[in-house]
C-alpha cells in the first residue's frame, strides 16, 4: 500500500517508515506562529502548566496582524503580553504591522516543504501550498508546544482532488477552491488532509496555491497539500532535497475520497450569505446592488490579487457610493505593488488602499458595515457578524469578480 503526502510527512517525522490513518502519534514540530489575539491567552495557559523556558525560542514567531493598528482599547493588552513574553524567553522572530501571519510564515521563508508547523488560527493551512503539514490549535495545545516541543495527532484521512487543464482567463484559484468547497460541504473534510493535484494544480503560482491551502479549512480540513515542485523551491529559497522531492502522494495511497475535475468546467462563482459552501455562479446573481468590495486578507491580497483586480478596473471608476478596501497582506505586497503601479492604478479608480494586515477580514481597523448593507470580499469566511452587523450580507469572491463588482455598483462577471 502506498502512502499519501500527510502520511510521508507524519512518518519521517517521527522517525518511522509509515503510519495508518487514524493513528495516534506525538510529533516533533518544526515551527510555531502566535498571533496577537491569542497571546494573553497563551501566556496564561504557558504559566499555568508550570513552564520556566520556551523549548526552542528560535522556532516560535509572533505575528501582530489582526489588532493592528489598535482600534479598541484592550487591544493594547496583547502589545504588551506579546512583548513582555518575547523578551523574557528570548523570542527574536517578532512582526509588528508587517502584515497578515500566513503571508509573513511562507514569504519570510520561515516554513519548508516537509516542516510539520502550528498556529493559533485557523487559517495555518495556508502552508500546504509549499508541502509543509500545517494546521490550526488552540492556546492551550500551543503552551504545551511551547513549554515541550511536541503534539499528538491524530494522523488524517486524505481526499485527493484532481484537476487537469487549464482555467479560463476569467477563473482564478478563489473560484476553484469555493467551487471544491461547494462540493464537499462545509463539514465534507472534517478532520481529513486535502491533497490537490493535477496539471491545472502545476500550473498555478505559489500565490494561487496559498488561496486554496488557506480554505481547505472551510470544508473542515485538518490541512492541505500540494506536491512541492520548482516553483515551490524558487519562492523558499531553497533547492528542494531528496524527501521534498518525494512528497508525492502514491497512486495506491489510501484514499478515501477522490474529486476529479477539468479546469475550463470552472466558472467565476460566490460564496453566499451567510455560509462558506452555499456556491452560486456569478452569473446566476448578476445585478445584486452592493454597498463595499474588501480586497484583501490571507486569503487574496497578494500580489498577483492586487495585479489581477487592477487589470478589470485600468479605465474604469469605482461606482459612486461604492466603498472599494484594497488592504495588502503585508509590507512586501505592498512594496511591490507600490513599485509596479498597481496601487496607483487602484487609486486612481478610487479604491482606499490600507496599511497591511488582516483588517476588514475580522472586522476591525475600518470598514465594518451595517444593517442591510451588502459587501462582496476577496477573504475566506462570511459568517453572520464578521464585518459589522449580523444582518450584513457578504458574499466571497476572487479579486477579479470583486473588482467588477466595486465598477459596476453590482454583482457581475469580470
Amino acid at each position: 500500500m502506498g502512502q499519501t503526502i500527510i502520511e510521508k510527512i507524519i512518518a519521517r517525522n517521527i522517525g518511522r517508515d509509515r503510519v495508518r490513518p487514524g493513528e495516534i502519534v506525538t510529533v516533533n514540530v518544526d515551527r510555531v506562529m502566535l498571533d496577537d489575539i491569542m497571546m494573553p491567552f497563551i501566556v496564561s495557559k504557558f504559566h499555568e502548566m508550570g513552564f520556566e523556558r520556551v523549548w526552542d525560542p528560535d522556532k516560535v514567531v509572533l505575528i501582530y496582524d489582526h489588532l493592528v493598528p489598535a482600534s479598541q482599547l484592550d487591544d493594547i493588552r496583547h502589545y504588551k503580553v506579546g512583548d513582555e513574553f518575547a523578551r523574557n524567553y528570548g523570542i527574536r522572530h517578532v512582526h509588528r504591522s508587517d502584515g497578515i501571519c500566513h503571508q509573513l510564515m511562507t514569504e519570510a521563508g520561515y516554513v519548508k516543504p516537509g516542516d510539520v508547523v502550528f498556529g493559533t488560527d485557523s487559517h495555518t493551512t495556508t502552508y500546504g501550498c509549499v508541502g509543509a503539514f500545517s494546521t490550526g490549535i488552540g492556546y492551550t495545545e500551543m503552551a504545551g508546544i511551547l513549554g515541550t516541543g511536541k503534539l499528538w495527532v491524530r494522523v488524517p484521512e486524505t481526499i485527493k482532488i484532481v484537476i487537469d487543464g487549464e482555467l479560463a482567463s476569467n477563473v482564478m484559484s478563489k473560484d476553484v477552491i469555493l467551487t471544491v468547497i461547494g462540493d464537499l460541504g462545509a463539514d465534507g473534510a472534517t478532520y481529513k488532509a486535502l491533497e490537490f493535484v493535477g496539471s491545472a494544480i502545476d500550473r498555478m503560482t505559489i500565490s494561487s496555491r496559498m488561496t486554496m491551502a488557506n480554505m481547505a479549512i472551510e470544508a473542515g480540513a485538518k490541512c492541505a497539500l500540494f506536491t512541492p515542485d520548482l516553483k515551490t523551491a524558487d519562492y523558499c529559497g531553497t533547492e528542494l532535497d531528496s524527501f521534498q522531492k518525494a512528497l508525492v502522494g502514491d497512486e495506491e495511497g489510501n484514499y478515501c475520497k477522490v474529486l476529479t475535475y477539468r479546469a475550463e468546467e470552472f466558472v467565476p462563482v460566490m460564496a453566499c450569505p451567510s455560509q462558506v459552501d452555499k456556491i452560486r455562479a456569478v452569473s446566476q446573481l448578476d445585478g445584486i446592488p452592493i454597498d463595499q468590495v474588501f480586497l484583501g486578507s490571507c486569503t487574496n491580497g497578494r500580489l498577483e490579487d492586487l495585479v489581477a483586480a487592477a487589470k478589470v478596473l485600468e479605465g474604469k471608476k469605482v461606482a459612486p457610493y461604492v466603498k472599494m478596501i484594497v488592504t495588502p497582506a503585508s509590507r512586501k505586497v505592498y512594496e511591490e505593488a507600490s513599485a509596479r503601479g498597481v496601487l496607483q492604478k487602484l487609486a486612481e479608480a478610487g479604491a482606499i488602499i490600507t496599511h497591511p494586515g488582516c483588517g476588514l477580514c475580522c472586522g476591525r481597523t475600518g470598514g465594518i458595515l451595517c444593517d442591510g448593507e451588502r459587501v462582496v470580499a476577496t477573504n475566506n469566511r462570511n459568517f453572520l457578524g464578521r464585518m459589522g452587523t449580523s444582518k450584513v450580507e457578504i458574499y466571497l469572491a476572487s479579486p477579479a469578480v470583486a473588482a467588477a463588482c466595486a465598477a459596476a455598483g453590482k454583482i457581475i462577471s469580470p
